[in-house]
């Protein structure tokens, strides 16, 4: 008998510049995959009803996720447009600048959304705080892997 056994891992990878783009922190971290999230995949596997993820957003509630949340704790700033979706094989990559005066503050939490404000997450992260000042750059390259094991 064949058994499918179909995982889902999120990996993030954040840079934080200064103003004259020396990185002060590079850090890797992993992710939750909330409940909205796997059923917005599924939905998309039947139909295009709906929008692709397209936005990410930084907080700064560090509350451990839950498969139950829709939304970041506390959202520093706006979500931002996604800089670049690619896909490849069984993975997806998302990329978000927050340029200088986004997303400042004590950033501890990433979410992914399909829409500007409202629309469905698909997934969250907590971690140790990275202090963005006013003048600083982040990236977040977001990398969500499917596989069978």
């Amino acid at each position: 008998m064949v058994k499918d056994n179909l995982k889902l891992r999120g990996d993030l990878k954040i840079v934080l510049k200064d103003k004259n783009g020396n990185v002060k922190v590079e850090r890797n971290e992993k992710n939750l995959i909330v409940n909205a999230g796997l059923a917005f995949i599924c939905s998309r596997m039947t139909d295009a009803a709906d929008n692709v993820m397209s936005h990410m957003a930084v907080g700064s509630n560090n509350s451990t996720p839950t498969a139950t949340d829709t939304d970041l704790g506390t959202i520093l700033g706006t979500r931002e447009p996604l800089d670049s979706t690619t896909h490849s094989a069984n993975t997806v990559t998302y990329v978000s600048s927050f340029e200088a005066g986004e997303g400042t503050g004590a950033v501890s939490e990433a979410g992914i959304f399909n829409a500007a404000a409202t629309g469905t997450m698909l997934c969250r992260t907590t971690f140790a705080v990275v202090n963005k000042g006013a003048d600083d750059t982040m990236v977040i390259t977001w990398t969500i892997t499917l596989t069978a094991s």
